[in-house]
Formats: C-alpha cells, structure tokens, sequence
C-alpha cells in the first residue's frame, strides 16, 4: 500500500522531490527495509503514469518533439494506464517475496 501512495504521489510532485521527502521520513522513521523498498518501487515506477511525473520522461519528450515525433499527454496517460499499474504490482508483489 506504502509503494502504491508513493507511486500516485509521484505524479503529483514530480518523483525527484518525492524521493527525496520519502528517503528522509522513511530514514527519520526508522521503517523495516520492506517498506523502504516498496516506497523507492512506487517512487520509481510511479511517474510512468503522467507526464509531469518525472523530469526524465519530460526530457525524452522535448527531445521526440525536437525529432518531429508528436506525443499527446493524452496518449502518454492511456499507455501508461495500461502499462504501469501492472508493473508496480508485480514489482510490490515480488519485494513482498524476496526478503531484502
């Protein structure tokens, strides 16, 4: 649940300064190495959702449309629907597994 509220977080603030606020509560906290896993997953995979997520995925998209490649925030939201809450799960579920 931690990595899933990490990863719509990350959309909101974009995910560097969300990694940055969570490594320091979760280091301040003093959470088992579980939770901390499953937060940097959401922190992650999490901005693969929005445009505005990461400041990576703004970057590669300046550079497409400096190529002549048009990518609409909308399209960028439909594929990452579909393609980053599959991700995300499997990735909590495979941390839930492993034992760190």
């Amino acid at each position: 649940m931690v990595g899933i509220v990490a990863a719509i977080a990350s959309n909101f603030t974009n995910n560097l300064p969300m990694g940055l606020i969570a490594a320091t509560t979760s280091h301040a906290a003093h959470v088992p190495a579980q939770i901390t896993g499953a937060i940097l997953i959401g922190v992650d995979l999490g901005p693969n959702l929005s445009v505005t997520g990461s400041l990576a995925t703004i970057l590669w998209l300046i550079a497409l449309r400096r190529e002549g490649e048009q990518v609409a925030a909308r399209q960028f939201f439909r594929l990452g629907l579909v393609v980053m809450p599959p991700a995300l799960l499997l990735s909590l579920l495979a941390l839930s597994v492993v034992q760190l």
